[in-house]
């Protein structure tokens, strides 16, 4: 049992009140005479609550705590301070079991149940189930000197980012703990906080409540918003120190850092692949998993991401959106392209050790490697034949099925490959020479 002493008692204070009789009901009421108390001008029943009231006006704080030395007006808010103190939780939620020390904290906890939110700000559409959550969002909008926006009073003692408020430090220092406390019940996804889970939520629920008003476009967050707005302002503040090109985010800026490094820190576990990105190196894991979530609504096909499935549907519609300016061909990629235009500039800087061959991209050099090796680990499921790409498989698969997707403009003849179909369009040209 907690034990403190009161240092001065209610009735040794100074009498700072007159009785005001009432003349109907003979009821004695007592007005507050001090000149402190005539902020309140309060009247009172009796002389207890006159005393206790009395209290709040004077500077001094008579109710003192034994373990902290925190003082108090009211013997009562000392009562209540105890519980700090102790480690009982006697006030508990019927609902989620939380359990609380003081009857005041559960009452606010009960309104997250209720979604009610009775404190609204004035200055923005905002509302909070709390007055000290609203008081906290309160130094969002003022420019008083002590609660400025640039003041980040409470710094991480691990990593020095600094915060404008304490709860959020103890959020942020759950990213360094690696505690993830907050679980999606609709995937095993699990987030250091509320917030973070509730954005997560908006994913499944596909709810996008944050529009861009130039282009209409929707995100999850208002944080993925004001990056996106970054693109319609061309606003690039970040800048690579070695090769100067610049990025609108930061994490833009430290994923590139890497293709200068040549640091690959994601590591698959399966096949000891690494990646510089880890929403690459996730992509790559649902290849091990075999999980092609995103269907092709016209032809059934499936892929591991949505931005794939994306480009494949411009197959359908023969979109190729992405022109070069030289030649005016175009293509479905803008990757496609970029590796187009080093046709245009002669850089082949991808050099072969073994035959001094040089290509346009790394990817095209390694491919071409296989060549040197005599690998040929692409092999047909229907005969004994193997070939060092992937794609000459799947031109030679198009030999065991009935399929022609190459048809002739001229004629209307449909061919497996597209080399049979070259070879044939010379029929067509001898044709109008003889004509």
């Amino acid at each position: 049992m907690l034990q403190f002493e009161v240092s001065q008692s209610v009735e040794s204070l100074p009498r700072m009140y007159s009785p005001n009789q009432n003349s109907q009901t003979g009821d004695v009421d007592l007005k507050c005479e001090s000149s402190k108390l005539s902020i309140c001008n309060k009247s009172l029943s009796d002389k207890g609550n006159f005393n206790e009231q009395s209290h709040v006006h004077i500077s001094e704080k008579e109710f003192k705590c034994n373990f902290c030395n925190k003082s108090f007006s009211h013997k009562s808010n000392l009562h209540k301070h105890l519980f700090v103190h102790s480690n009982e939780r006697s006030f508990k939620c019927l609902i989620c079991t939380k359990s609380f020390k003081l009857k005041g904290n559960l009452k606010t906890h009960l309104l997250v149940h209720s979604n009610e939110k009775p404190f609204k700000c004035a200055l923005c559409i905002k509302s909070f189930s709390s007055k000290q959550n609203l008081d906290k969002h309160l130094n969002v909008h003022s420019n008083e000197k002590t609660i400025q926006i640039n003041e980040r009073s409470f710094n991480c003692p691990i990593c020095n980012k600094a915060f404008k408020l304490k709860g959020n430090l103890k959020t942020h220092l759950l990213v360094h703990s690696n505690e993830k406390p907050y679980q999606c019940s609709i995937c095993i996804k699990s987030f250091s906080s509320k917030q973070y889970l509730d954005i997560h939520l908006r994913v499944h629920n596909n709810e996008k409540p944050f529009k861009c008003t130039v282009c209409d476009k929707a995100f999850y967050s208002k944080s993925q918003l004001n990056v996106h707005i970054l693109v319609h302002n061309n606003e690039k503040p970040f800048k690579c120190s070695i090769c100067n090109k610049s990025f609108s985010q930061r994490p833009n800026l430290n994923t590139h850092l890497l293709v200068h490094t040549g640091e690959k820190p994601f590591r698959c576990l399966y096949c000891n692949k690494a990646f510089s990105r880890k929403a690459h190196f996730n992509t790559h894991i649902l290849v091990h998993n075999n999980e092609r979530p995103f269907k092709c609504t016209l032809c059934g096909k499936g892929f591991f991401t949505m931005s794939h499935l994306k480009m494949h549907l411009l197959v359908h519609s023969n979109e190729k959106p992405f022109k070069c300016t030289v030649c005016d061909k175009s293509f479905t990629r803008k990757t496609y392209l970029n590796t187009h235009l080093l046709v245009h500039s002669n850089e082949a800087t991808f050099k072969c050790s073994v035959c001094d061959k040089a290509f346009y991209t790394n990817g095209h050099l390694n491919k071409h490697l296989i060549v040197h090796s005599n690998e040929k680990p692409f092999k047909c499921p229907l005969c004994i034949k193997s070939y060092a790409q992937k794609s000459d498989l799947k031109r030679h698969s198009l030999v065991h099925s009935t399929e022609k997707p190459f048809k002739c403009t001229v004629c209307s003849e449909l061919f497996s490959t597209k080399y049979r179909l070259k070879t044939h369009l010379p029929v067509h040209s001898n044709e109008k020479q003889l004509e």
